[in-house]
């Protein structure tokens, strides 16, 4: 079972992985802490107390997780001030946060699958408002369920051509 290299791709000497999107992703969000802070901000959760309670992380990680996410503009930093107190921070998800939902998605599947007893984790994925089953996985854009044997990689437009791949 494996993805199809395609193209100049098939002679994996000839290419370089150096511009490798899933190696970018992983150095900017790999850590276990960013992807609990990320869970908990699709889950809705913005303030940093509750995220420090919720992934059971300390301040200092934490802080500085959110800052690094708020950086490279996944999360957004909102002033908020309750009654009496002073004015805080909230973080909140960007749309290129959210962008990231079938990853952690598909991390919690897998973990159901994979790690937990036969009837799966203590969380599923539903359509809301409904109890129909959510599956993260390759699909076409027509929505044609995919398998691993039924994808290949190829080189996007003159990459290779240019020397990036």
């Amino acid at each position: 079972m494996s993805v199809k290299l395609n193209g100049a791709l098939e002679d994996r000497g000839a290419w370089r992985a150096e511009n490798c999107s899933i190696a970018m992703t992983m150095e900017v969000i790999g850590t276990r802490s960013s992807m609990l802070i990320l869970r908990e901000a699709l889950y809705g959760t913005t303030r940093f107390d509750d995220f420090v309670r919720r992934t059971k992380g300390t301040d200092a990680i934490v802080s500085a997780r959110l800052k690094q996410l708020t950086d490279i503009g996944l999360c957004e930093k909102r002033p908020y001030q309750e009654e009496g107190k002073r004015r805080r921070y909230e973080y909140v998800l960007t749309p290129k946060g959210a962008d990231l939902m079938p990853a952690v998605f598909a991390l919690m599947q897998w973990g159901n699958r994979y790690l937990q007893s036969d009837d799966g984790g203590p969380l599923r994925l539903v359509k809301r408002g409904t109890d129909i089953p959510v599956v993260i996985g390759p699909h076409t854009e027509s929505d044609a369920q995919l398998g691993i044997d039924d994808l290949e990689i190829a080189a996007n437009g003159n990459w290779i051509e240019q020397g990036h791949v």
